[in-house]
C-alpha cells in the first residue's frame, strides 16, 4: 500500500512536466507542419528553378542567423532563469548584440550575394531585393526568435508556445496568400511578402513584450565570451548543414538539389520532438546544475531517455509517411520520397548527441559544449562538401550519418569527462562522493 501511495505520488509529480512536455511539443508540431505547409506552397508555385534560388539563398541567411546577436539569448535564459531581477539588463544586451551584428551581416551580404544570385535582371533591383530577404532571414528572424526565448526564461512556456505557433501561421498565411490567392510565382514577388509578414509579427512580439519590463541597454562583458563560445558552434553546425546544399546545386540538378532540401527540411522539423523536450527542461537543469555538473547526473539520464524513445518514435512515423509527401510537394520532386526514407534515421544519433550537450550549456560548461559543436561541425562541414562533390547524392547521405554519429560519440565522452571533474571538485569540499 506504501509503494504504491509512493508511486502515485510519484506519477502525480511528473504530471506537470508531461503536460508542459505535451503543450511544448503540440506548439513544436503545429510549428513544424505549418513551416512544412509553407515550404510546399512555395515549392509548388515558385518551380524546380525559383525555389532552388530561394533554398540557396536561405541556406547563406540560416548561417548568419546564428551570428546575429552573438548568441546572447543562451545567457539571457540561463540567468534569468536563476534570477528574474536581472532581466532588463539581459533584455538591453541581447537589444545591443540583435542590432549591431544584424545590420553589420546584412550589409556585408548586401555587397557580395548579388554577384553570385540573380533575383532579378535589373542590378539595383537584384541588390534590394537580395537586401530585404537578408534583414527578413537574419535580423527580423532572430529578434521573433528572441521573443520566444524570452518567455522560456520566465518559464512561461504557455506564451512561448503561442509565440512559436504564431509565427509559423503567419508564414504560412502569407504564402497562402501570396501564392494560393494572388497567384504569386516568382521569388522577387515572395520577398516582399516574406518581409511583410515577419514585419508584422515582429510588432505584436514587442507589444507582448512590454508588459515585462523596458531594457536597460548595457553589454554584461562577462557573457560576451560565452556568447560566442555558445553561438560559434552553431554557426558552424549552420555551415555543415548547409554546405551539401551550396555543393549540389553546383553539381546535381535542379531536381536533386531542391528535392534534398525538402527531405532536409523534414528531417529537420522531425527534431522538433526532442527539441519540445530540451526547450523544457533547459531552465530547470540550469537550477539543478548550480552547484555542479554532477548534482543534475539523475536528470541528465531521465532526459536521455526519454529523448532516445522519442526520437525513434519520431523516425519511424516519417519513414511510415514519406510516400505521401509527392501529393503535397508536387510530383515533380521525384527523388523526394527516397531521400526522406534513407535520413529519418539520423534523428535518433542527433537526439544522442544533443542532450549531453544541452546538460553541459545549462551548467554553464560553454567551452566543453563548444568545443564538440564547433570542432565537430567544422569537421563535418568539410566531409560533407567533399562526399557532396565526390559522389552525390549517394556521398552526401553517407556523410550524414557519419557526421551524427561521430559527435554522438564526442559529446557523451565531453560529458562524462566533464562530469567526473565536477564530481572531483566537489569531493573535498563535501568530505563524501557526489550522488
Amino acid at each position: 500500500m506504501t509503494t504504491g501511495t509512493a508511486a502515485g505520488r510519484k506519477y502525480r509529480a511528473l504530471l506537470p512536466m508531461i503536460a508542459s512536455y505535451a503543450a511544448s511539443g503540440g506548439s513544436l508540431v503545429i510549428s513544424s507542419a505549418a513551416q512544412l505547409l509553407t515550404f510546399a506552397i512555395l515549392a509548388r508555385f515558385l518551380g524546380v528553378h525559383e525555389f532552388s534560388l530561394f533554398v540557396a539563398i536561405t541556406a547563406v541567411a540560416n548561417i548568419a542567423v546564428h551570428l546575429c546577436g552573438l548568441g546572447a539569448t543562451e545567457c539571457l535564459v540561463r540567468r534569468v532563469a536563476r534570477d528574474p531581477q536581472i532581466y532588463p539588463v539581459m533584455l538591453g544586451h541581447n537589444l545591443i548584440l540583435i542590432t549591431t551584428s544584424g545590420l553589420l551581416l546584412v550589409i556585408l551580404g548586401a555587397m557580395v550575394l548579388p554577384f553570385f544570385f540573380k533575383v532579378a535582371d535589373d542590378p539595383v533591383a537584384n541588390i534590394v531585393l537580395i537586401t530585404v530577404m537578408l534583414a527578413t532571414n537574419i535580423v527580423l528572424v532572430r529578434a521573433i526568435l528572441f521573443t520566444e526565448q524570452v518567455f522560456i526564461a520566465f518559464s512561461d512556456f504557455a506564451s512561448a508556445n503561442k509565440a512559436v505557433v504564431g509565427f509559423a501561421l503567419v508564414r504560412t498565411a502569407a504564402a497562402g496568400c501570396a501564392c494560393l490567392l494572388l497567384g504569386v510565382s516568382t521569388l522577387d514577388g515572395w520577398i516582399i511578402w516574406q518581409f511583410s509578414a515577419h514585419a508584422l509579427f515582429l510588432v505584436a512580439c514587442i507589444k507582448v513584450l512590454a508588459p515585462l519590463g523596458l531594457p536597460r541597454f548595457q553589454l554584461v562583458r562577462e557573457e560576451l565570451r560565452l556568447g560566442l563560445f555558445f553561438s560559434i558552434p552553431f554557426i558552424l553546425k549552420a555551415a555543415r548543414q548547409n554546405a551539401d546544399l551550396l555543393v549540389l546545386s553546383l553539381v546535381t540538378s535542379a531536381e536533386i538539389m531542391s528535392s534534398y532540401s525538402v527531405a532536409r527540411r523534414i528531417i529537420e522539423s522531425s527534431y522538433l520532438s526532442v527539441d519540445a523536450l530540451n526547450r523544457i527542461l533547459y531552465p530547470g537543469t540550469a537550477r539543478a546544475s548550480m552547484g555542479g555538473l554532477h548534482n543534475a547526473v539523475g536528470r541528465v539520464r531521465r532526459i536521455f531517455l526519454a529523448a532516445l524513445a522519442i526520437s525513434i518514435t519520431a523516425s519511424v512515423t516519417v519513414w511510415i509517411c514519406a510516400p505521401i509527401l509527392p501529393y503535397l510537394f508536387g510530383h515533380e520532386y521525384t527523388s523526394l520520397v527516397t531521400f526522406v526514407r534513407y535520413l529519418c534515421w539520423v534523428v535518433v544519433p542527433v537526439a544522442c548527441w544533443a542532450i549531453p550537450l544541452e546538460a553541459l550549456g545549462a551548467a554553464g560548461h560553454q567551452g566543453a559544449r563548444g568545443a564538440v559543436l564547433g570542432g565537430g561541425s567544422l569537421m563535418g562541414a568539410a566531409l560533407a562538401a567533399w562526399a557532396t562533390w565526390y559522389a552525390a547524392p549517394q556521398g552526401t547521405l553517407i556523410s550524414y550519418y557519419v557526421i551524427e554519429i561521430a559527435m554522438m560519440m564526442a559529446a557523451w565522452l565531453t560529458y562524462l569527462r566533464t562530469l567526473l571533474r565536477s564530481a572531483g571538485e566537489s569531493y573535498p569540499r563535501s568530505g563524501a562522493p557526489a550522488e
